[in-house]
C-alpha cells in the first residue's frame, strides 16, 4: 500500500503533522511527504527543512500521494479544493480534511467526483506537543480502511476518536475551540496570582501544572467531573468559598452557553467555506 501523504496547506497544524510523522514516532519513510503551498515560501521552506517533498504544483502533488490532506484556511477551502479537482481520481484518492464546517458531501461536490473518499477530522492547537484531541468522521464514500488511514496518520499528534459526521460541529466547538477556554481560565488565575503577591514565573508554574495534572487525572479517574470536584472541595474549606463566588457569578452557564455559540458557528463556516476566495491557498 502507498503510504505516501500530500499535504495542502502549510501552516502549524502542517508543521505539527510532519513532525509526527517524520521525527520520532512510528514514521513515514523518506520522501513519503508532500506539500503543496500556492503562497508563503517560508512556509514551504521551513517543511523542506524537515524532509518534505515542497511544490506549487498540484497534479504533481496528486500524482505523487493518494491520500491529501486538506489543512487550509475554511475561507480558501473551496478554491483549494477546485484547484485540485483535475488532478484526483476517485478510484486512488482519499482525502483528509480538517477544514472546519466543510460537509463531505460538499467537497466532493466542488471537486465534481460525488464518490470521492473523504475523511473529516477535527483537531486542535495542542497537536503542536503530540497531545491534540483529535475527532474524525467518514464521509459516505470512505470505507473503514480510509477511516484507519486518516486514524494512522492524525494519532501522530495525540489521541484520535471516531465519531459520526453530525457530531462535528459540537466536537468543533467544544475540544476544536477548547484550549482557548482553558487559557482563558489559566490567565484569570495569573491574573489572581499576580494580585495575592506571588512572582510572575511562580504564578506561571503552578498554573500550568495545576492544569495539566487535573487535565491528567481527568484522564485517569473512573471519575466524572462533579466527583472530581467533590474530592477537592472539603466542606466549609478554601476551594467551598470559592465555589460560592464562581456559582454566583455563573461561570458554568456561561461557558455552557460559550460553546454552545461556538458550535453554532461551526454550522454558519459551512456556508462560508463553500464561497471561492481568489487568493488561493495559505
Amino acid at each position: 500500500m502507498d503510504r505516501t501523504v500530500g499535504l495542502v496547506g502549510a501552516g502549524s497544524m502542517a508543521r505539527a503533522l510532519v513532525a509526527g510523522w517524520l521525527g520520532g514516532r512510528p514514521s513515514l519513510p523518506a520522501g513519503a511527504v508532500w506539500a503543496c503551498n500556492r503562497s508563503r515560501d517560508d512556509r514551504l521552506a521551513a517543511l523542506a527543512a524537515m524532509g518534505v517533498c515542497v511544490t506549487r504544483d498540484r497534479a504533481e502533488l496528486c500524482a505523487a500521494a493518494p491520500t491529501i490532506v486538506l489543512a487550509v484556511k475554511p475561507v480558501d477551502a473551496a478554491a483549494a479544493l477546485r484547484a485540485l479537482a483535475p488532478h484526483l481520481s476517485e478510484a486512488r484518492h482519499l482525502i483528509i480534511s480538517l477544514v472546519a464546517g466543510l460537509p463531505s458531501r460538499a467537497i466532493g461536490e466542488l471537486c465534481r467526483l460525488p464518490g470521492l473518499p473523504v475523511v473529516r477530522a477535527m483537531s486542535n492547537t495542542p497537536s503542536a506537543v503530540a497531545s491534540a484531541a483529535t475527532a474524525i468522521a467518514a464521509g459516505p464514500a470512505a470505507t473503514a480502511e480510509h477511516l484507519e488511514t486518516a486514524r494512522s496518520l492524525l494519532s501522530a499528534v495525540g489521541d484520535v476518536i471516531v465519531v459520526e459526521e453530525g457530531d462535528l460541529a459540537a466536537v468543533t466547538a467544544l475540544s476544536g475551540s477548547g484550549p482557548a477556554y482553558v487559557y482563558l481560565l489559566m490567565e484569570a488565575l495569573h491574573l489572581a496570582a499576580g494580585r495575592m503577591g506571588l512572582a510572575p514565573e511562580v504564578g506561571r508554574r503552578l498554573t500550568a501544572q495545576t492544569v495539566f495534572g487535573a487535565a491528567k487525572l481527568a484522564l485517569a479517574s473512573e471519575h466524572g467531573p462533579r466527583e472530581l470536584v467533590r474530592q477537592v472541595a472539603s466542606p466549609g474549606g478554601t476551594t467551598v468559598a470559592a465555589l460560592e463566588v464562581l456559582d454566583a457569578r455563573g461561570f458554568s452557564q456561561a461557558l455552557v452557553d460559550a460553546v454552545l455559540r461556538a458550535a453554532e458557528r461551526a454550522g454558519e463556516l459551512a456556508l462560508a467555506a463553500a464561497e471561492p476566495r481568489p487568493q488561493g491557498l495559505e
